[in-house]
């Protein structure tokens, strides 16, 4: 009754909490903006309305649900890191599902994490139909810790449980029903009316009431079968490898099956604060937090004026035209394709058609939707038909000549206002945008390959770029699913720039003796799915090695006629199950090169190994950042996690710098400058920060 008496004497029942009654139900409903998270008022203003309704003697069911556009979408961000306030979480979730009187939750929008264990809480669950549950704990390096693990395999059966948790996604309220989350769904257009019949219902029908916590059911049959946990462990190997949740989760699981409820909550509480601690957990928390962040531009508030964007122009339909096509289409937008010649653009289109039709056959679209998606296609040979689309990309070959004459014909063809963006990788936006009239209008949309899957958009915003192209192009990036990042314009942006560091050093190792496949194995070991030279030969050597003035791995085993994977091997060879090994005619190539250039053989552990791979990249972060480049250190790590598929539980280069410690770093990188050569060279402001204290990942331009 402590907590009860707390939360009347701090809430204001008009600022947040809605009591009413409707004959014998009691409809207790919270309004906090935006999202109804779970924080320390919301909290209270539960207690309150729960204390009402225990009180309330005609009440004999009670509601919770919420107003505004969702249910409680889980903790309040805001508390995240800070010293827990009373009262908790778990203390609000008892006083439901202890309660005197049975409660039925009424969900829309999201129940995510916590919204979804206040949920289990009650007695009943119903929802609308657009409505989504998960507990996503998961991404933020930890598991639900209010009794989400123990509650969850009770309702939905182990399987399921695994799955559900350890993925931490959030599925709609049709699935819901079918695993059990939810028993009913109701009215979109009246929710209150549709709960408020749901609870009478259970009333007037004589509804067994029971709490979660006491069912046994559905984790009965898997009681005393641990290789149900080891089985699920290997068939996720791949997926968990590196992440510490995922397993605490299985133990937290078996913990529901195996032991008396109150125990499986200590053991779940016990794997939580493990996990809480964790470097991998605050590294996740970090992303998820830096993510936020990557639209935030100072000069650019979010009411800066967007251009439409109703009708998109691609030009090129190779890989790379035909994957951020697809973008655009996915979401409803008609692009005009075009090509110069009509077998390169049907080549194109059957790209496109049978990437929407693998897509068809996993399950992921409908037929209808592939259609619908294809139809939004006007291919053509015409530059011309380019001259009413609000925005144009090109994506032709990394050439300047080729991108200046594209962007000349542009400014004569597309009309007044539309936007003009270049995919270009590497090349220099502002000399590509004075090819134009309206230099204003143009900027940089760096699609990272294949276009269609990879996450990340790097903005480049030239000299002369306007601010509501910048903010347009950041609000179509989020309506075309991608993280955005914004760069300045430098020789390969953010991502490609300082991770090309790590292509270059890896190539002098493998000078120096040491084994391409060590260095792959190091830099799988760190949490890379594969390491640089496997990259290289999947992407494919010609990529890079064409048209060198000076000899690289790649460039000698094109004039070899290896391409990697797609064409007679690489650094390694292949059979026809694409297992590897190394290649001793790659082998060769590296011996000759060194010995042409005299360079001499060292010795070096994996410790090495990765500090002369990694190091090089923080420092450059550090340029970067030096040159104001990139706006944040964190839009450094989220570029690269999205770009590069930098381990995220390493929270990037920036911020894994700052957890091995920057002294250590420079230390390392002057002791590889007087060994090597000034490719190592600190940067001075890496120096200072290393100096003052200061992290990396908390520098803002």
């Amino acid at each position: 009754m402590k907590l009860l008496e707390l939360a009347e004497r701090k809430v204001l029942m008009s600022e947040l909490l809605t009591f009413d009654i409707d004959g014998k139900v009691g409809i207790l409903t919270i309004n906090s903006p935006p999202v109804n998270a779970l924080g320390f008022d919301v909290r209270n203003a539960i207690l309150t309305g729960l204390k009402k309704a225990w009180e309330a003697p005609e009440v004999e069911i009670v509601v919770i649900m919420c107003a505004g556009r969702t249910f409680f979408a889980g903790a309040d961000i805001r508390e995240f890191g800070k010293p827990p306030q009373p009262p908790l979480l778990p203390d609000v979730l008892s006083s439901i599902e202890d309660g005197p009187k049975p409660t039925v939750a009424a969900i829309h929008g999201t129940a995510l994490g916590g919204g979804l264990e206040l949920a289990l809480h009650c007695n009943f669950r119903v929802a609308i139909e657009s409505a989504k549950v998960g507990l996503p704990e998961v991404a933020l390096g930890i598991l639900p810790g209010a009794g989400g693990t123990q509650r969850l395999p009770r309702v939905v059966g182990v399987p399921a449980a695994l799955d559900l948790i350890t993925s931490g996604r959030a599925i709609g309220a049709v699935e819901a029903l079918d695993y059990g989350i939810i028993d009913a769904l109701i009215d979109n257009d009246d929710m209150r009316a549709g709960a408020i019949s749901f609870a009478r219902g259970c009333i007037d029908d004589g509804k067994q009431i029971t709490r979660i916590r006491d069912r046994d059911d559905k984790i009965a049959p898997y009681r005393g079968k641990p290789e149900i946990y080891d089985e699920f462990r290997q068939k996720n190997r791949a997926r968990f490898r590196g992440f510490k949740a995922p397993e605490n989760i299985i133990k937290a699981i078996e913990a529901a099956v195996e032991l008396p409820f109150d125990e499986g909550m200590k053991r779940e509480r016990e794997l939580f604060l493990e996990l809480r601690s964790t470097v991998e957990a605050d590294a996740q928390r970090y992303v998820f937090f830096a993510e936020r962040q990557t639209t935030k531009i100072p000069d650019v508030p979010k009411d800066t004026a967007t251009r439409p964007v109703q009708k998109i122009g691609v030009i090129g339909a190779g890989t790379m035209g035909g994957g951020i096509a697809m973008n655009f289409l996915n979401v409803g937008l008609p692009v005009v394709l075009v090509e110069r010649a009509q077998d390169a653009l049907d080549r194109g289109i059957s790209v496109i058609q049978k990437n929407y039709d693998r897509s068809a056959k996993r399950g992921r679209l409908s037929r209808q939707d592939v259609e619908g998606c294809m139809n939004l296609i006007t291919p053509t040979t015409d530059m011309n038909a380019l001259s009413d689309v609000d925005l144009v990309i090109e994506a032709v070959f990394e050439t300047m000549p080729i991108k200046k004459d594209v962007f000349e014909q542009l400014d004569k063809i597309a009309k007044p206002g539309a936007i003009l963006a270049s995919n270009t990788s590497y090349l220099d936006i502002d000399e590509i945008a004075l090819a134009t009239n309206r230099p204003e209008d143009v900027i940089g949309l760096h699609f990272f390959s294949p276009a269609n899957v990879m996450a990340l958009l790097e903005i480049v915003r030239g000299e002369k770029t306007s601010k509501d192209i910048v903010n347009t192009s950041m609000k179509l990036a989020k309506k075309i699913g991608k993280t955005p990042v914004l760069s300045r314009v430098c020789y390969g942006f953010i991502a490609n720039r300082i991770m090309s560091v790590r292509r270059t050093q890896s190539q002098n190792l493998a000078f120096q003796g040491v084994s391409p496949e060590l260095i792959d194995s190091v830099i799988y070991d760190y949490g890379f799915a594969m390491g640089p030279f496997q990259v290289l030969d999947l992407v494919g050597l010609d990529v890079l090695g064409r048209g060198d003035n000076t000899k690289t791995i790649a460039s000698e085993l094109v004039r070899l006629g290896r391409l990697g994977q797609k064409q007679n091997g690489g650094i390694y060879d292949y059979d026809e199950n694409r297992k590897r090994t190394l290649s001793p005619i790659a082998l060769n190539v590296i011996r000759e090169i060194a010995e042409e250039n005299g360079i001499a053989k060292v010795d070096a552990d994996r410790q090495e190994i990765l500090e002369r791979l990694t190091y090089p990249i923080i420092n450059e972060g550090a340029k970067v950042l030096a040159e104001g480049v990139a706006l944040r250190g964190s839009d450094i790590d989220i570029a690269c996690i999205k770009g590069y598929n930098w381990p995220i539980y390493r929270g990037g280069p920036m911020f894994w710098a700052d957890t091995v410690g920057l002294p250590e770093i420079v230390s390392k990188l002057k002791e590889f400058e007087d060994r090597f050569s000034a490719e190592f060279t600190p940067s001075p402001f890496l120096e200072d920060l290393a100096k003052s204290g200061k992290r990396l990942s908390d520098v803002t331009t």
